[in-house]
């Protein structure tokens, strides 16, 4: 935690207020917690259903059901915290939890962005090389591709929580920010934070500008061999396949974009602040139940099976009574 002769001194970060009035502040955290509680029996729902239905036992519902467990984990690193914030009096995180949180919102965050280009190829494979798609989509290369998002997204995650927290923090411990963002932790060192700033822009934008090329040329030759379907129903029904996984793609990396990405005043507003604390809850609470939502409102496949285990349920009760 220390950067030459330098340390920090201080063993805590303290949270500001999201609101200093008392009535706003258990409003905020009923609201928070309802989309939390809805976050977590979304996606393990969607988990165990992929998990108990045979006819979701594919590539495309594998990699799905990953999404989900990752949206889990992304979304409690920062509610669980922020929740006990919102009602605490002294709304702080220590020197190690606040390595650890940062770790885990970039690792986990950039974990996504690759699994995300994974079922990109997933869907290149199905609609491109559908006669190759058994051979190039089996179980062992599935795997790998998820082992493979899960090992680059921790690993760029290291980099920067390893550079982040060699600096030194003697300035105020006060972060603006709803969870130990790294931009957020940067404006509050003493230390030289330029290979820090460069690493953001640098390292952290060829991940981000990698993995949207990478869906981007997917799509591109996704919508070439959807343009050679005789059929106008072949069509509909070839591109109603990659619907879900390209809005997730869009409001996904798009969050991260803005958030990250956007040009910001140097000293910084109220205003500007406040922005990033509501597109900050958006990327980490949000968009995690909104991805099952994507995947069911108008997926046929999990509404069968959803249905399939439903009447299951229903005849085991009947039966028993």
């Amino acid at each position: 935690m220390t950067e030459g002769n330098s340390s920090s001194e201080f063993s805590e970060f303290i949270f500001v207020d999201l609101t200093s009035n008392p009535t706003l502040q258990i409003t905020l955290f009923l609201v928070f917690l309802a989309v939390y509680m809805s976050t977590l029996v979304a996606n393990l729902g969607m988990i165990a259903l992929i998990k108990v239905s045979p006819r979701l036992h594919t590539p495309m519902y594998f990699f799905l059901s990953n999404l989900s467990f990752l949206d889990v984990c992304f979304s409690s690193v920062v509610a669980t915290k922020m929740l006990v914030n919102i009602l605490a009096d002294k709304k702080t995180i220590s020197l190690n939890g606040c390595a650890i949180q940062m770790y885990f919102v970039i690792g986990l965050g950039s974990t996504e962005c690759f699994l995300l280009s994974a079922m990109a190829y997933d869907r290149y494979v199905a609609i491109c090389k559908p006669l190759l798609y058994p051979v190039l989509m089996c179980s062992k290369v599935c795997i790998l591709l998820v082992i493979g998002s899960y090992i680059l997204g921790l690993f760029h995650s290291l980099i920067h929580t390893v550079f982040t927290f060699r600096l030194s923090f003697c300035g105020s411990n006060e972060i603006n920010h709803v969870y130990c963002d790294i931009t957020a932790l940067l404006s509050l060192s003493c230390s030289d934070t330029h290979i820090n700033e460069l690493l953001i822009f640098y390292e952290a934008g060829l991940v981000e500008a990698t993995t949207i090329l990478s869906v981007f040329i997917s799509y591109v030759y996704i919508l070439i061999s959807i343009g050679r379907i005789s059929s106008a129903s072949g069509r509909l029904k070839a591109f109603s396949t990659c619907t879900a996984h390209l809005t997730s793609v869009t409001v996904f990396h798009g969050a991260i974009l803005i958030l990250h990405f956007r040009p910001k005043s140097s000293g910084g507003s109220s205003i500007q602040d406040a922005s990033d604390k509501v597109l900050a809850i958006f990327y980490t609470i949000v968009i995690p139940l909104l991805n099952p939502l994507i995947y069911s409102l108008r997926n046929t496949e999990v509404k069968d099976a959803l249905g399939a285990v439903y009447s299951k349920v229903c005849d085991k009760m009947m039966n028993k009574n």
